[in-house]
């Protein structure tokens, strides 16, 4: 008789492969071979006694049976990785105070936080989205416990910023605009339309000098506050401007090469580190939620 039950290896790898949507991008994840990955899914849905994933030129995405397994794998393994934690004497528990860049992941930022939250239960959150350069400068004050802010990578593949900190993601830049103004105007011109966020965001101001370098005419269309009002404005086909790939939404595109747009620089995300006197459930859950963001 068989034994009931889930190999967690294999849930953990399920998990990163419906997030990731692609083996190949989970399998980055669980640092395991395409093939390691391949085969256990295929043993996970040999157990379930049937298919968890669509797989299609665009990627892999979940069957009914895989998003409802998708649900209880995050429980049985948020639940084991507390357990450990616990048994370790490392479970989490008090206040933390989070501050993101608006530009880190805007579509699946609060699906993190979510599972970072149902993960730790005994940890109040207090989550703020702000600018990096608020992020950056305030770091050394009070404001927030843990902060995840951009960077540009400078020449000779280094990003700025005068505090240590932990990498952990790191992104293309992209010139973008509306999806339906660049299907339809595909020759668009100079002067380019931009729209750009105020001066303090040093992505934008990188946009600026850029274009300035290399003598290309442009106009300022509109001004946003913020990551969403940039993506409205671009979406509503108010200008172009650059996102990082993951912070392209619905009804924005890459512009064609032939607009011949100056190359932009790579963007990383920073975790900063620890303070001096940190409280130990701060670094702890500085350490777990990088597991996460990644």
């Amino acid at each position: 008789m068989n034994a009931r039950g889930f190999d967690l290896a294999q849930l953990r790898t399920f998990i990163a492969v419906t997030e990731a949507g692609s083996v190949s991008a989970g399998s980055e994840r669980v640092f395991l071979s395409q093939s390691s990955v391949s085969e256990q899914l295929k043993k996970l849905e040999e157990r379930v006694g049937q298919p968890l994933f669509v797989r299609s030129k665009q990627g892999m995405s979940a069957t009914p049976a895989g998003a409802k397994l998708l649900d209880h794998a995050r429980r049985i393994v948020a639940l084991c990785d507390a357990a450990f934690d616990d048994m370790l004497g490392r479970t989490l528990d008090g206040e933390v105070r989070i501050a993101i860049t608006d530009y880190y992941r805007p579509h699946d930022v609060a699906e993190i936080i979510r599972r970072f939250a149902s993960q730790h239960p005994r940890l109040r959150l207090h989550v703020t989205v702000l600018p990096s350069a608020v992020i950056d400068s305030t770091a050394d004050g009070n404001a927030f416990d843990i902060g995840l802010s951009l960077r540009l990578v400078e020449e000779g593949g280094r990003a700025g910023g005068a505090r240590p900190s932990t990498v952990i993601r790191r992104e293309k830049l992209l010139w973008v605009g509306a999806a339906q103004t660049l299907r339809e105007r595909p020759a668009l011109t100079p002067p380019w339309p931009l729209v750009l966020l105020p001066a303090t965001c040093q992505l934008q101001r990188r946009v600026v000098k850029l274009l300035d370098e290399s003598r290309m005419p442009y106009l300022i269309s509109h001004s946003a506050s913020g990551v969403a009002g940039l993506q409205l404005a671009l979406k509503a086909g108010l200008g172009i401007s650059c996102l990082n790939e993951s912070a392209i939404g619905e009804g924005v595109m890459p512009c064609p090469a032939s607009f011949g747009l100056p190359v932009l620089p790579a963007a990383e995300f920073h975790l900063l580190p620890a303070r001096p006197g940190e409280a130990a459930h701060v670094t702890n859950a500085r350490a777990a939620l990088a597991e996460l963001l990644g």
